[in-house]
């Protein structure tokens, strides 16, 4: 057996997956433990694995509500995030993951993918074989991609090939020049070498990318290495929730729409879950909303009269409820997402914030479902939406495609199998390169 260490920051979309991660491997009879914030030691420790503690002055502050600013979307934000919430603390985090492998050496890291302080890692000569789990959509470049955070599809074509190259030209220069520069910075203080690559490319040059979602969600990268494997979205724990009194009016034999803002991008229900319900309250569907976490009273304030056809929950067990769903409207976090996908649940994505235009871009392009490319849609264009995704089968038929992906890609078993053969096995630093 293994001695894994899984890093992580705290904030519930990035932790979800590697607490999945602990868990199983805990039950497989690996030694496993994770470090991440002290807000998440109950959680940890429920999962059976040893919790380290991120000191606090590793990460930045509330992640899981972070405060934004009134429109802040798009690259712009991205880089800013990027530096602020990010790359500034690279330094703490190499610190926090160098202590606890020198308390105790790990055959195998396993990090999330925007927890900074693993990537120093992958030049020490004697370090543990190192595994990122890709959380996100694939940040990396190639294949004629737009630059990230525009949320834009590559498209077909020289005209379109060109147009990104020079939207990346731009990009690269005014936004994410900043970000770029610390890191090297970071890194080179850290390790005394510079980065090889860009930020975006930086998940390469780990051992092995566990990417959370079915191949046909990403865009085709001609040259991608073997190193970057689907394994598809890993279940959550069981977290034993009593069914709603409600439960049985899902079998009721109308189409059931599944509406939520995730558990980050929830702090103002009136973005989505308010004019999803005046879009769909005259319609003959069951509409059922989850809070993400906050008190079901709050959603129900937020959302005055509520509607006959409008169930609420604060969280829903998504392994039990998502094989009852037709349509789901969300805005755009990746779990949810890859959740919905591995049952064949079609979209609706309304989201630019974070990595969110991202996401909503590679379910229209796969033709899983409709991006609406604003995080403020208006209850007409939500009607309109879950309309075409609830009454075209080319939606159900895309999303049904990529949850047949996603029943073979592996999940946990496929993490298993790399933990065993990276613990048999030294990693290859010679041929590293950040």
């Amino acid at each position: 057996m293994a001695s894994v260490l899984l890093t992580s920051l705290p904030v519930q979309g990035h932790l979800g997956p590697v607490v999945a991660v602990a868990a199983d491997l805990v039950r497989r009879g690996h030694r496993v433990r994770v470090l991440t914030g002290a807000a998440y030691r109950d959680r940890v420790e429920r999962a059976g694995a040893d919790f380290l503690e991120l000191p606090a002055h590793a990460y930045a502050g509330d992640l899981d509500h972070p405060e934004r600013r009134p429109g802040s979307s798009g690259p712009q934000a991205l880089g800013h995030d990027l530096e602020t919430r990010f790359v500034r603390y690279i330094g703490p985090q190499f610190a926090a993951v160098e202590a606890a492998l020198a308390d105790e050496p790990a055959d195998v890291l396993i990090t999330e993918l925007l927890f900074m302080g693993a990537y120093p890692l992958i030049v020490r000569e004697d370090r543990p074989r190192v595994l990122l789990l890709g959380i996100s959509p694939l940040p990396v470049e190639g294949g004629g991609t737009a630059p990230y955070g525009l949320g834009l599809a590559p498209g077909r074509g020289p005209l379109v090939r060109m147009r990104n190259a020079a939207l990346k030209q731009l990009i690269d220069r005014w936004v994410f020049a900043s970000p770029q520069r610390l890191l090297v910075e970071e890194f080179r203080r850290l390790t005394g070498r510079v980065p090889a690559t860009s930020m975006f490319d930086a998940p390469l040059t780990m051992d092995a990318v566990l990417q959370l979602g079915p191949p046909g969600l990403e865009y085709p990268r001609p040259g991608l290495p073997l190193t970057v494997r689907f394994v598809g979205p890993l279940p959550t724990p069981a977290a034993h929730l009593p069914l709603p009194e409600w439960w049985d009016d899902l079998d009721d034999g109308r189409p059931v729409v599944h509406v939520t803002q995730g558990t980050v991008a929830n702090g103002d229900f009136a973005r989505l879950l308010v004019p999803a319900v005046r879009a769909l309250a005259e319609r003959p569907v069951l509409v059922v909303l989850t809070a993400g976490g906050r008190p079901e009273a709050e959603l129900r304030e937020a959302l005055g009269e509520v509607p006959d056809n409008v169930r609420t929950a604060s969280f829903l067990d998504y392994s039990t409820f998502l094989p009852k769903v037709s349509a789901l409207v969300t805005n755009g976090g990746y779990g949810t997402v890859t959740q919905a996908l591995a049952h064949g649940v079609p979209l609706v994505v309304a989201g630019r914030t974070e990595d969110k235009a991202e996401v909503a871009a590679r379910v229209a392009w796969s033709g899983a479902g409709i991006d609406l490319r604003t995080d403020h849609p208006s209850p007409r264009r939500i009607d309109d939406a879950v309309g075409r995704v609830l009454g075209e089968p080319r939606f159900r038929r895309a999303a049904a495609r990529l949850r047949d992906e996603i029943a073979v890609a592996g999940g946990l078993d496929a993490v298993d199998e790399l933990v065993r053969s990276s613990s048999a096995r030294s990693p290859d630093t010679a041929t590293t390169e950040f």
